[in-house]
């Protein structure tokens, strides 16, 4: 009798020990998602935060930088998802200019689809004028991209280019991978 009271009381402890480790393993598994999916693109910061992100970005000589870092944002079919351009005014004296633009343009892609196509997946932040930027100051603007349904799964890439004042500032990319 005792040997079968000890065989229970094994198996008992057993099973509490997997459920146990199945609790941690889900839970762990659940907070590594959240950890990487929170890091994907620009669409879920504030405007102050975007700001703070930017500014973190430029260096010394930095005039354009794209977020994320990476220039690279994955978007499933169906879904939106923003990148934010900063600019910053390198300028050293009053005459600089102070006036800026940007427009995005569709660079190559892999999707079978014509560059006019490619870019109505922009749905705000296509281009944008009169930009004011001070000496010194940087500003961080927003692209909203939206994939239609239907879209095959492939890699697009596309160019922002900067103007200061009429005159070319600064160029840039950014590659967005449509997924399932």
């Amino acid at each position: 009798m005792k040997s079968k009271q000890g065989a229970m009381e094994m198996s008992v402890g057993t099973i509490v020990t997997i459920v146990l480790l199945m609790s941690v393993l889900v839970l762990g598994l659940f907070l590594v998602k959240n950890i990487f999916s929170s890091a994907k693109g620009a669409v879920d910061l504030t405007d102050q935060q975007l700001t703070k992100e930017i500014q973190k970005l430029f260096s010394e000589d930095s005039k354009v930088v794209i977020y994320p870092t990476t220039r690279y944002v994955e978007i499933k079919a169906g879904k939106s998802e923003d990148v934010a351009i900063g600019i910053k005014n390198t300028g050293k004296t009053s005459s600089s200019a102070t006036s800026f633009s940007y427009t995005v343009t569709a660079g190559e892609n892999d999707c079978g689809i014509s560059p006019q196509e490619q870019l109505s997946w922009i749905r705000l932040g296509k281009e944008k004028t009169n930009i004011p930027i001070a000496i010194g100051d940087t500003e961080g603007l927003r692209v909203r991209l939206q994939i239609p349904e239907g879209t095959p799964l492939c890699l697009a890439s596309f160019d922002v280019t900067v103007q200061a004042g009429g005159s070319s500032y600064d160029r840039d990319y950014f590659d967005i991978q449509v997924t399932a």
